[in-house]
Order: structure tokens, then sequence, then C-alpha cells
């Protein structure tokens, strides 16, 4: 079933939809090689770093949110039968709603989807095909996505304005962006926005235009569900580390560092979208950086 927490009053499950534990850092993460990881082998070994093989755990995930009132699902994975130019997203056929139901949640009740960016593997299963139509997965759902994040991804892929990385391909926009839009279901905000009380997103940008993170409060109790400001722990005591795929490397280091900072300062918990378990954990603060600390609330 997956990591299973809870921040205060909030439940939170994880719901898996894939599990690279072949994954190669150097070709998602840059500037990074060898001797950095291995420097940090003996905490990144050997959750986060093969040192035999090279490789690490990637994981495609969506974080399932549960309140007295409302249920929420942050990101949407890559979803079922979707044509892309980005291998591991093409034409998958995974049981993700039926992990979902096992969780206890049917598509119908989920109250609000909260969109970290608009990615390859963070909105795909915002539709699922049928009768030959990409329709919204989550009906009663309203999903909240930053304006700047979408009018990024929404521009013409002849536009000189429009980003280029693979993972936001134009098909991404057509097949699970724009029918939640044209169904009247999409809340597009700008800035800090909460749909319900204790649940906030807020700009975190740099890995894509209008990136946001997740803040859940509870009890005194903080969560922030990062997307992909972090895609892996390295990141943290390396945070000038930023992915092939971010759209500003120079703002996701200033936003990586923010979040972490706060993290310290506070006891907030990071939970990020791809880290292999144990895949949240606390930040602490070590000399002029950072420093992980995983566990479980």
């Amino acid at each position: 079933m997956g990591v299973k927490i809870a921040l205060g009053g909030i439940a939170v499950q994880e719901v898996q939809e894939l599990v690279n534990p072949n994954a190669d850092p150097f070709g998602l993460l840059t500037p990074l090689d060898r001797a950095t990881m291995d420097r940090h082998a003996s905490w990144l070994a050997p959750h986060y770093w093969n040192p035999e093989a090279g490789t690490t755990t990637i994981v495609i995930r969506s974080w399932l949110l549960r309140t007295a009132e409302h249920t929420i699902l942050i990101d949407t994975c890559c979803g079922n039968d979707k044509p892309r130019d980005f291998p591991p997203a093409n034409q998958l056929h995974q049981p993700y709603l039926d992990r979902l139901v096992a969780a206890g949640v049917r598509p119908e009740e989920v109250d609000f989807v909260m969109c970290t960016h608009l990615h390859v593997d963070h909105c795909g299963w915002n539709t699922r095909l049928e009768g030959g139509r990409w329709v919204p997965t989550f009906p009663n759902a309203r999903y909240v996505i930053a304006q700047a994040e979408y009018d990024a991804w929404s521009r013409a892929p002849d536009d000189p304005a429009r980003p280029t990385p693979i993972v936001g391909e134009p098909a991404i926009f057509r097949d699970s962006v724009l029918p939640v839009v044209e169904a009247g279901l999409a809340e597009l905000v700008d800035g800090r926005f909460s749909p319900v009380a204790g649940l906030t997103i807020e700009p975190a940008v740099g890995h894509s235009p209008g990136h946001s993170l997740i803040r859940a409060e509870s009890r005194g109790v903080t969560g922030l569900f990062v997307g992909d400001a972090l895609h892996h722990p390295i990141q943290i005591v390396e945070p000038t580390v930023s992915t092939r795929f971010c759209t500003d490397p120079a703002a996701a280091t200033a936003t990586r560092r923010r979040i972490m900072a706060e993290c310290a300062e506070h006891s907030h918990w990071l939970i990020p979208a791809h880290f292999a378990d144990p895949a949240l954990g606390r930040i602490e603060a070590k000399g002029d950086g950072f420093a992980f600390r995983p566990g479980m609330p």
C-alpha cells in the first residue's frame, strides 16, 4: 500500500504508479558526477544510491490526503494510453486507479487535484481515455493549477516563448490539461491560494515556469509537498544540482535553498515526489548547508 502517515489531523498515503530501481542519476541531474555520489555514499546507500551499479531508484507517485471534510490528490503521475516522446511514460497500462481504490478512494470521491506542475509525470491521470475521448478522471474535483504554469504550456508549439523540455511536450497539454479546462473543472490561481483551510498552493519556481509546492498544515504539524523542486536527496547537500529538465536552474537552486531553510528552521516535513523510500523526512542545518534525516512522522 506504500507510505501511510499522519500530518496532524491529515491522513497521507502514497499511491505509486512506477518504480525504476535502475535509473541513471547522471543522465537526470546536472552537474553531478560519480565522485560526488561516492562522497555521500555513507548516507545515500543503499536506499538512494547503488554504488556497485552506479544507479538510483526513482519513484513516480501521487500523494493522497484526507481530512475530515475533503479528499485531495497531489499530482497524478503519467496516465495510461498516452502517446509520449518521453519513453518511460509512453503508452502505459498501469493499475494506478486500482491502487487508488485499494487506498480507499474512488475517482469520483476526490475533491481537489493539486498540480505542482504540468510535466509528463505529474498530470497524466488528470484524464483517462473513455470512448475514444480524453475525459477528466476525477469528475467531481477542482483541479488547482498555477496560472503561470498553465500559461507557459498553453503556448503554441512554435511559440519561442514556450518552454522546450520533452517532459512538457505539447501532447501533454492537449490530452491531460485542456479537457479539464473545457469541462470547467480547472481552478487557475496566482500566487498563494488555499482551496480549503490548512491546504495551500504556493510558487516554488525554477523546475518549470509555474512550479508550485503544496503546504499542508494541521494541529501544529506542517508538510511541504515539494513536487520536483527536489528529485533526489543529493540535492539537499548539493543544492546547485538541478535536473536537465529544469527551465531555470538558478531559480530552482534558490527555491531548494529556501525550502530547506524553512524546513530546518520550523521542523517541517519534506515530502518529495520522486525520492525512493524512505521518501520523506526532516531537514537539519549543518554548517552552511543542510542534512537529510529520513523517517516517518
